[in-house]
């Protein structure tokens, strides 16, 4: 009999801020068999107990070199088999944005992409990340079903933001990243939330310092990526736009194995 995983995505902009907002009860309402969180900003021994040792889930971490930056983290109910924090043995990650889990019927990746801005090698180093999760997921679709979620930090068509003329030239929305999307696309995954709505309007980051989430002037830069073969598995695939607490909202999907 098939099992329904719940799996949310969540860039919480500082899991100890997150938190003290209140994310473990965000956990006990939703109750999702994983939970992936991006931009953790934290070591592990600089956690409170009670957010390591969640009632009924497992805990893992891959943080950053640099305190206080980047980072990410899961809370599983399923043990996994394997726990990674690179892209196999010739891609090593010193900032904490990698994060798997080998199951036995899929193996799920948690990835904070770069932003991108500030000095130009940042750029740089963003687009040879992208080259190199591309490659990466490409060879290990032949071996297993791949789930990848997390902040991709880049909006891929004009409905995925809301002034796309406007940010032509901006970092998130250069032709270059929307081209890396669409090769991702086109290697053999899709872009879950757009197998259930083809709808403009739905966001999943706000700058904050313009109040731009009032007025719903968002981006959509969170993503659930999977392997075609798996698109019959879909049950669902959302954006919790009503959850606050971070400057992104939670995305969501529903899989059957």
């Amino acid at each position: 009999m098939a099992k329904t995983f719940k799996i949310i995505s969540w860039n919480v902009n500082g899991i100890r801020a997150a938190h003290r907002k209140g994310l473990i009860d965000f956990i006990k309402k939703e109750d999702p068999d994983i939970l992936c969180v991006q931009e953790a900003k934290a070591m592990i021994e600089q956690l409170p107990e009670e957010l390591i040792n969640v009632e009924g889930y497992h805990f893992y971490m891959s943080s950053a070199e640099r305190k206080g930056y980047s980072g990410v983290a899961i809370f599983t109910k399923h043990k996994p088999n394997k726990v990674a924090t690179t892209f196999g043995r010739s891609y090593k990650d010193n900032e904490g944005r990698i994060l798997s889990l080998e199951f036995d019927d899929f193996t799920l990746f948690n990835i904070y992409f770069p932003n991108g801005g500030g000095e130009s090698h940042r750029f740089d180093y963003k687009l040879e990340f992208y080259n190199e999760t591309l490659k990466y997921m490409k060879r290990l679709k032949k071996k297993t079903n791949v789930i990848l979620c997390g902040d991709i930090n880049a909006a891929h068509t004009e409905i995925d933001l809301a002034r796309p003329k406007d940010n032509q030239k901006s970092i998130g929305f250069l032709p270059v990243e929307r081209e890396w999307i669409t090769n991702f696309l086109n290697a053999g995954f899709l872009d879950t939330f757009r197998v259930f709505n083809k709808d403009g309007g739905n966001y999943s980051w706000w700058d904050m310092k313009t109040r731009a989430r009032e007025r719903n002037v968002g981006w959509r830069i969170d993503y659930f990526f999977v392997n075609t073969e798996i698109e019959k598995n879909l049950k669902e695939a959302s954006i919790l736009s009503d959850v606050l607490g971070s400057d992104h909202c939670p995305t969501l999907i529903k899989v059957d194995f």
